[in-house]
């Protein structure tokens, strides 16, 4: 299923945006992905935070916001998982339009599509208009991850192995805290900096690319690999919204179109924000 939001207006610029708001700001739209509400690394408080500052007409789910698989494991739902998922259906409540895409952590919801949860849209994929005219294919991103789709089995491997990683990577950073040093993420730097994850990054983006120019789209709006990124190295506009594990970020767009990456640092002192964020824009 492809749902088709007719907007338009000028404009085409890509931008990173690393901020910490005094008050609300109104975009047109804003695309979410990857908050894993349900396990234990998931920032709720961050995202909480985050939506709380920023307000949009539109605001795109782009999967993997809930994370079933976590939750098979072993149950994990704090008062903030419930108060960000309370704070999305005040903004449905308030006027804004919520289109849900499942990734492969929240698949469970992949038997409701065409269906409305709370004013919710739930979504296989989604075509999305910008306000400056430009065409972007909205869809979680896993259907091109092969681990996902051919060893399942490796991908639940993976997924725990990733859980590890972040429980040690909060013990180390709590100690880089008690030194007055700031954040470092393990995970993301070996995302960007060993070689068979930088390919892989570069394979994904490329597979994402071919499938938005088979829709006729001059551009992809995805997550999945939480990675936030916008450019067209590909011969179209490539946009990952990153994720709300590690690095906090959305997209967001203007009102004439123009696309940029919000790496949230919140009001309150004590968050974190990745130090090694290099995020390209287009």
């Amino acid at each position: 299923m492809v749902q088709e939001l007719q907007n338009r207006g000028p404009g085409r610029n890509g931008d990173t945006l690393l901020m910490n708001a005094t008050r609300p700001r109104r975009f047109r739209t804003l695309f979410i992905s990857d908050v894993h509400l349900g396990a234990r690394g998931c920032q709720a408080g961050k995202l909480l935070d985050f939506l709380r500052n920023h307000e949009a007409d539109t605001i795109y789910l782009v999967g993997d916001i809930v994370d079933g698989w976590a939750l098979k494991s072993s149950w994990h739902w704090p008062q903030l998982h419930n108060d960000v998922v309370q704070k999305l259906l005040r903004q449905v409540r308030k006027g804004t339009r919520i289109i849900y895409t499942p990734g492969n952590h929240d698949e469970f919801l992949r038997g409701y599509y065409g269906t409305h949860f709370g004013g919710i849209e739930v979504v296989e994929q989604a075509i999305h208009i910008a306000a400056d005219g430009r065409k972007y294919l909205v869809v979680h991103g896993d259907h091109f991850d092969l681990v996902v789709t051919q060893a399942r089995w490796l991908a639940l491997l993976g997924d725990k192995a990733y859980d590890l990683a972040l429980t040690a990577n909060r013990l180390f950073n709590a100690v880089r805290r008690w030194l007055g040093l700031g954040y470092w993420s393990l995970s993301q730097w070996a995302k960007l900096k060993v070689k068979n994850a930088v390919s892989y990054i570069g394979e994904y983006e490329r597979a994402l690319a071919a499938d938005a120019k088979k829709h006729d789209a001059e551009g992809i709006i995805c997550g999945h690999i939480h990675h936030a990124a916008i450019h067209d190295d590909f011969g179209i506009r490539y946009v990952n919204c990153g994720d709300w594990v590690e690095s906090c970020t959305a997209i967001a767009e203007h009102q004439d179109g123009r696309l940029e990456i919000i790496h949230w640092v919140a009001e309150n002192p004590e968050v974190e924000i990745p130090e090694f964020s290099e995020v390209r824009a287009a």
